[in-house]
């Protein structure tokens, strides 16, 4: 179905992919895994057309193609869907998936036409979405099965899913996997970009390893394992499950008394009430969306003071109305849910970016406030060096990172300062196989360390392997306290959704 021959491509001095090849079977699901930075999305947006080549072939149903642009790709019948879902909240389904592709005159568009027909393509593969709905009233299952839909009612017979689990539950993604299976019964081909090896392992029939832009490997799913992929990699042994001893709490660093925070509609945190002590994880389990993000953004000094009611007391001291960079100085270290949004400014270079929110302390600034140049480099390249982050280069522009080493950049710049409370959402989004072993034990470190650490994850298997205490949220509530060691996924996935 698709052959990419010799693709070489490069960003200024980065090199993304370097003579990588790789051939996709018809009517199967491959899987492409590898480490952030690997090249394994930008080798695929070549093929979709996001990006040229600097050189190579590309192959469609054994004929050399053409394709500089997305529109290149759907006339050859190559669909993407996206990490980031790129859906307009206040249009009908049938509305957006018809963008760009209307049906009728440009003055008559004919809408139940397109939404008979959305209706019998969701029918065909038990997808029950209906055409009607309106974007903003959808789960986010529900979102990923409309991005599914809208590359189908192009004619898309090669389906290409960037990260396509990342933010469904686990009960979404058994019922995901089923719709990929039945797509492959009826003769689609599918690509999946992952880091989720049990998902590769679960759905795929055939894996590509990418590493350092190069294709390291080429292998039968059910030829390999987990270890085996976890080594072609990283090119070393790799540990897959989090080590750590019991934890031994101390004394009370963070305790959250009838707390709500407003949100978008009403109120995103309802009366919420909790302790974290030193040396010790909590994490807190939820369905994303259901407030658990207001919930860090508050206790990081992110959100208005007009929209927070309740207490919040750190060490003894009320903070409740405590700015931002006060926190901070007092001893709370924040990484956030979305590093482009709240954890990096993209075209700042990485030494300005890891003295952010420390700009103005000794040694990065003197006693009148002027930048100490040596000083803020010397800080860049111990985060740089001490969590691997690559390409290691103190002025490279941020932006021009992957995604999973901006991720390590931030989490370096944040444990720098020693934390008394360590706020982290989402730590492993996106994030490879080696760094995500790295990030766990640098989390483990820190509490064996003292540190008290709050923990929201919407990958189960992560909160439940580095919690040491586990709480279930939502609709804005805590609705119950579990022991990870002895709870199941399954039936922490039960109480997140509101399941018996």
């Amino acid at each position: 179905m698709l052959e990419l021959k010799d693709i070489t491509k490069t960003f200024g001095d980065v090199v993304a992919n370097d003579g990588a090849s790789l051939k996709v079977e018809k009517g199967t699901i491959h899987a492409i895994v590898g480490e952030n930075g690997a090249g394994k999305s930008t080798i695929m947006r070549i093929a979709y057309g996001f990006y040229t080549a600097d050189s190579g072939e590309i192959f469609v149903d054994g004929k050399k193609a053409e394709i500089s642009n997305p529109h290149d790709a759907i006339e050859l019948g190559i669909g993407m869907v996206h990490q980031h879902f790129m859906l307009v909240d206040t249009m009908t389904v049938a509305e957006n998936i018809i963008l760009g592709a209307e049906t009728g005159s440009a003055i008559g568009l004919d809408l139940d036409e397109a939404a008979k027909r959305i209706r019998e393509l969701s029918n065909d593969l038990k997808l029950g979405i209906d055409p009607n709905a309106m974007i903003e009233d959808l789960s986010v299952g529900e979102e990923q099965r409309v991005e599914l839909l809208k590359a189908l009612y192009r004619k898309a017979r090669l389906l290409i899913l960037d990260e396509p689990t990342a933010v469904l539950t686990p009960q979404e993604v058994k019922d995901f996997f089923s719709i990929l299976r039945r797509m492959k019964d009826q003769g689609e081909t599918i690509v999946i970009i992952t880091h989720k090896l049990e998902e590769v392992l679960a759905v795929s029939d055939h894996v590509t390893v990418m590493r350092d832009g190069k294709v390291v490997g080429d292998v039968k799913t059910s030829e390999t394992n987990k270890q085996e992929l976890a080594k072609m990699i990283v090119g070393r042994e790799v540990l897959l499950r989090v080590e750590k001893t019991d934890s031994s709490p101390d004394g009370s660093v963070l305790e959250i008394s009838n707390l709500s925070v407003g949100g978008k509609h009403g109120r995103a945190v309802e009366d919420i009430s909790l302790q974290v002590r030193s040396g010790e994880i909590v994490g807190i389990a939820g369905v994303e969306g259901n407030g658990q993000s207001e919930l860090i953004e508050c206790l990081a000094g992110l959100v208005p003071a007009s929209d927070v009611s309740g207490r919040i007391d750190f060490n003894g001291k009320e903070i409740t109305r405590a700015s931002a960079r006060r926190r901070k100085e007092l001893g709370i270290a924040h990484i956030p849910e979305n590093r482009h949004k709240r954890g990096l400014l993209l075209d700042f270079d990485l030494a300005e970016n890891a003295m952010l929110g420390v700009h103005y302390r000794p040694p990065l600034a003197n006693a009148v406030g002027l930048l100490d140049g040596a000083a803020i480099e010397k800080r860049t390249e111990e985060i740089i060096h001490d969590f691997d982050v690559r390409p290691p280069k103190p002025h490279l522009p941020a932006r021009s990172l992957s995604g999973g080493n901006q991720q390590k950049l931030i989490i370096g710049r944040e444990f720098e300062l020693d934390p008394k409370l360590l706020l982290v959402s989402q730590p492993t989004r996106g994030v490879d196989i080696g760094a995500i072993e790295f990030i766990h034990r640098k989390l483990i470190e820190m509490r064996d360390r003292g540190a008290a650490i709050l923990l929201v994850s919407a990958e189960l298997e992560e909160v439940t392997a580095l919690a040491d205490r586990l709480l279930v949220i939502r609709e804005g509530e805590i609705v119950g306290e579990v022991d990870p060691k002895t709870t199941s996924v399954e039936e922490i996935g039960l109480m997140m959704t509101g399941g018996q």
